[in-house]
């Protein structure tokens, strides 16, 4: 496992659009490290889903990071199919296009395990990205970001243009995204536990059976990737980042609500969807290409996650 080298980094000037998102913000702090001029492309700032807007993000870059997306959990995919669809797709074509015209070295657009199909064989190979259809509460979601390897591999060969797109496990960590209506997994039962333990409640209602396996990549270690795919892939094949562990969604749960000290029941409520059955990938194909591997196991990174939420609670003003 190696680390990013500082001397690839230092004052080139990279551009990571959605930068003040929660995986943004530590790419963002580990270029500043590495002494790199960072661009920190905010949708405040920069609309990419206007064509003029993204080229002005990426213009006089030399590397662009594109993780930029709309996304959140299975409740906020439901009630989002078309902007999930829409927005990650344009948003997509439009730093690929525009990076080209603009002249960028290399661009490395974070793809996601959700672009697999509902039934994929695990752990997930990249050869099997293609044999069926995601999911159906993230297809909209996974199919946008699949184009991204579609744009790398036809961009390559149209135009000769650098670029990868790294399929990225499930994350978690600090500063995630603690809203109960549009958060992922982790970051929801984190939320729930804390607060139930707070209370003392004597039960906590988690979505689901509890049956599904998800796997679960800590943010700081995603984030080392990204950096690693910018200096180390020289094709557009797909590249599997995230730790090869499969974690049961019930395992999970149990964990964390040891980690928030809850004492109380857990409750499956059943009549809410699972989503995929089972996810966990072959990460290989990164081992051998970019020497990554990931450094954080799952439960110091719960624990960290835990103790970022609790500090954002004591944070936050009072309510009347």
């Amino acid at each position: 496992m190696s680390p990013p080298d500082p001397r690839l980094w230092e004052g080139k000037a990279v551009c990571v659009t959605g930068g003040a998102g929660f995986l943004g913000q530590v790419v963002v702090g580990q270029l500043e490290e590495l002494g790199a001029r960072v661009r920190v492309v905010r949708s405040a700032e920069y609309d990419l889903r206007v064509a003029e807007q993204a080229r002005a993000a990426v213009e006089d870059q030399e590397i662009v990071l594109h993780l930029a997306a709309r996304v959140g959990g299975i409740g906020f995919n439901r009630r989002n199919p078309g902007p999930l669809a829409y927005d990650n797709l344009v948003m997509g074509a439009n730093v690929f296009e525009q990076s080209r015209l603009a002249g960028v070295g290399k661009l490395v657009a974070a793809c996601s395990v959700c672009a697999y199909p509902k039934h994929t064989p695990v752990p997930f190979t990249e050869d099997d990205l293609w044999i069926g259809y995601p999911e159906e509460s993230n297809a909209p979601y996974g199919l946008a970001k699949k184009m991204l390897l579609v744009l790398s591999d036809a961009y390559r060969r149209q135009y000769g243009f650098d670029s990868c797109a790294p399929v990225i496990a499930n994350l978690y960590g600090p500063n995630d995204n603690f809203d109960l209506e549009d958060s992922h997994v982790i970051a929801a039962m984190v939320r729930k536990f804390v607060e139930a333990a707070e209370r003392g409640e004597d039960e906590v209602v988690l979505w689901g059976s509890g049956s599904p396996s998800r796997e679960f990549l800590y943010v700081d270690d995603a984030s080392r990737a990204l950096l690693l795919c910018a200096e180390r892939l020289e094709g557009s094949e797909p590249v599997n980042v995230g730790t090869g562990t499969e974690t049961r969604i019930r395992d999970l749960a149990e964990t964390i609500r040891r980690l928030a000290g809850f004492e109380g029941e857990i409750v499956w409520d059943t009549s809410r969807p699972d989503g995929q059955p089972s996810r966990y990938l072959d990460v290989s194909r990164a081992r051998e290409r970019m020497d990554f591997r990931a450094a954080v196991g799952l439960e110091e990174g719960l624990e960290h996650t835990v103790e970022s939420f609790r500090a954002q609670a004591r944070a936050a003003p009072a309510t009347a």
